[in-house]
This record gives structure tokens, sequence and C-alpha cells, in this order.
């Protein structure tokens, strides 16, 4: 099963991560922690109109973590705040439920990690970070 959690794909974006780096002047950021693993994130969107013209994170992180954050990076793209936090609802409640959630295309490779509790903050750190920069908030999210 453990086999299952780290699928070529995940492997692949975390070792070669997509949308590494900083923004020239980001119109909307958040910072993320796991103090539970130590992984650490910062995001940069760029906004225009309330579509994501661009998406880069920085930090340190678990395979699952920096996988999670590039993959969402790619999703981000061109969508607008509302889809991008429905984007988000759907990710978590495929990690958190058992519930059958549409289909997420590359994002369902982490379907697995809702058998290993403890990764999923791994998992999401991103995304809440990704709601935290979507809704201007200044405070760093903590996965605790």
């Amino acid at each position: 099963m453990i086999d299952d959690l780290y699928q070529e794909v995940i492997l692949d974006h975390s070792k070669r991560p997509r949308n590494f780096g900083s923004l020239e002047n980001p119109s909307a950021h958040a910072e993320g922690f796991n103090p539970l693993c130590g992984d650490r994130l910062t995001l940069e969107l760029k906004l225009d109109n309330g579509i994501v013209q661009d998406a880069r994170f920085k930090g340190a992180g678990c395979a699952i973590s920096v996988a999670s954050a590039s993959l969402m990076t790619e999703m981000l793209k061109g969508k607008t705040r509302e889809e991008a936090e429905q984007l988000f609802d759907k990710f978590h409640q495929m990690l958190t439920t058992d519930a059958a959630v549409p289909e997420l295309g590359k994002l369902a490779v982490f379907s697995g990690v809702r058998e290993f509790p403890a990764r999923v903050k791994c998992a999401t750190l991103a995304w809440h970070t990704l709601h935290a920069a979507l809704q201007n908030s200044e405070e760093r999210v903590s996965t605790e």
C-alpha cells in the first residue's frame, strides 16, 4: 500500500517541482507550516481580475508536500478565485472523506494519502495556504 502513496507522478513532482520559486510583485501570498513534520511553504499568486495568472511556491517539505504544491500550482492557472476555492474543497474532501469526489485529474494520485492520516496534513498544507492567500489572510497557516 505504501507503494501506492509514492506513485510516479508524486515522485516526479517532488523531484522536479513545477512553479518553484518567487513571483515578482505577487498580488496575494501566504505562508504555511506543518509543525508535525516541519514542512514549510510560501505561496505567491498573481491575480488579474480575480483570475490566477501565475502561482509559485518555495519552501521545503516531504515528497507529498512538495508534489502537492507543484500539482496545485499547475492546476490553478487560469482559474477564478471561486474555481480555486472549489478545487480546494474537492481536494480536501477527497483526502478526508469516503464520499465520491468529482474527477480531479492528476490530483487523483493523492487519493491514497487518505489511508495514511498523518500524511493528509502533508498533502493539504499547500491547499490551506492557498485558501489563506485567496482570503488575503496575514496569519501563517498551520496544519495543527
